[in-house]
């Protein structure tokens, strides 16, 4: 259930992780179609404050909408497993800097989906699935900080309102930029 780039040997954590996967794919007759052919990249353990740590997922980008359709009731059960810690499902995506120039085979720019920009709204998006984003602000104070203010639909405000702190810090440490996420209301 794990697959390390390059032939790299995978923790003790991951490999726990991976066993979870396995057993709950075994477990699950519901799931178990929909898992065969999942794996992950990587996990992490994430300390998020106040005494909580998360489980940070890294999948496959080509597999991540295949883990979308089960993240609910994956997340639910591995959220078992773990006790006490919450879970986020990230899709693996590469960055290109701005130097970047394409082999003599193909010429072109840089895809912008492969901008740091761009990758970092799309792990803002994995982190927060399956509640959908309905508007971003920048805030810049006057010491020259920035916080990104998210705004979450309201109707998954029981379902995710415990894990805003888990959803910032682990954006904070994947992407060092301050988060806060507040829940837009219908009007």
């Amino acid at each position: 259930k794990i697959r390390k780039p390059r032939g790299a040997t995978p923790d003790a954590f991951e490999l726990t992780v991976a066993q979870e996967l396995y057993a709950i794919e075994a477990g699950s007759s519901e799931m178990r179609a929909e898992l065969r052919d999942l794996f992950i990249l990587a996990a992490k353990d994430m300390d998020v404050g106040a005494g909580r740590r998360a489980v940070v997922l890294f999948v496959p980008f080509r597999l991540l909408r295949r883990f979308n359709k089960v993240q609910k009731r994956l997340v639910n059960e591995l959220e078992k497993k773990f006790t006490g810690k919450h879970v986020v499902i990230i899709g693996q995506r590469t960055i290109l800097g701005k130097s970047y120039t394409r082999s003599t085979k193909t010429s072109g720019p840089r895809p912008r989906s492969r901008t740091l920009t761009n990758v970092h709204e799309a792990i803002l998006q994995d982190i927060v699935y399956p509640t959908e984003i309905l508007g971003k602000r920048t805030r810049c104070r006057i010491d020259g900080s920035k916080t990104l203010k998210v705004f979450l639909d309201h109707k998954d405000l029981n379902s995710v309102e415990g894990k805003l702190d888990t959803f910032s810090q682990v954006y904070k440490k994947l992407t060092n930029k301050d988060v806060a996420f507040e829940f837009l209301e219908e009007s």
